[in-house]
């Protein structure tokens, strides 16, 4: 497990000519990230289901004076391999570069005993928090490998124990290939890193456990957003690394 530098201070300059595109952007982690990397400069492709909600984000940033972002609205759950691959393109065509790609959307489905568990369930699980990051990261590697300076990040869980059924399963496989694709790309300009934050207060977490007597007192989203930022600038040279909070 890896901590960002202790020294790592955020400029606000940091991202400046940077594209980075964040799946689940209106989300818990997605939103407060996304406004983040468009503070420092970046230029934020806002991938997200929700049209409404990503319209009101693309808003948000824009009112505050940063660069214009992208919206790209896409249902994880229904994409396609063509439909990646279109976004891509549509990425190439529009803005001619992607320094970035963080995967922040996931869902928690159902966790139950395994025997009980059911097959659309794990289907639905699986194709947001796997199939999908598989499909934009291969569609977005051509792209990405024009950079100078490029870099992935996986958002991983850890969930020990039993009845956490497709979640921790989908979650343990996005480590891998992470892992995977780390080393094939290892001394390249491509950079690929995960990032496991711990129980934070978000609709999954009140979720996943909607009793915690702890819940209140858990970190947020925004206690976490230097990681990511020095994950996506020039000022980390890390790969294959899994942090943590």
């Amino acid at each position: 497990m890896t901590r960002i530098p202790d020294r790592f201070s955020a400029a606000s300059d940091l991202l400046k000519d940077k594209t980075v595109l964040v799946t689940g952007a209106t989300g818990g982690f997605g939103k407060p990230l996304s406004l983040a990397l468009a503070q420092h400069g970046a230029t934020v492709i806002l991938l997200a289901r929700n049209l409404r909600m990503v319209e009101a984000l693309y808003d948000e940033i824009d009112l505050a004076g940063y660069p214009t972002p992208a919206i790209y609205p896409m249902n994880l759950e229904g994409a396609s391999e063509h439909d990646y691959g279109e976004l891509a393109a549509n990425i190439e065509s529009q803005l001619g570069q992607l320094d970035g790609l963080i995967h922040c959307a996931a869902i928690l489905g159902a966790p139950t005993v395994f025997a009980q568990s059911d097959a659309e369930t794990w289907y639905q699980v699986h194709q947001v928090n796997l199939h999908a990051p598989y499909l934009l990261t291969r569609a977005c590697l051509p792209l990405m490998s024009r950079s100078e300076h490029a870099s992935i990040l996986f958002m991983i869980d850890d969930k020990p124990g039993a009845y956490w059924d497709a979640y921790q399963v989908s979650k343990q496989g996005l480590a891998a290939m992470a892992e995977l694709l780390a080393q094939e790309y290892a001394d390249s300009n491509l950079r690929v890193n995960c990032f496991n934050p711990g129980k934070t207060r978000t609709s999954l977490q009140l979720r996943a456990y909607p009793a915690a007597d702890e819940n209140e007192q858990l970190p947020s989203p925004q206690d976490h957003i230097d990681t990511f930022l020095y994950l996506m600038s020039d000022a980390s040279n890390e790969n294959g690394e899994i942090f943590t909070a």
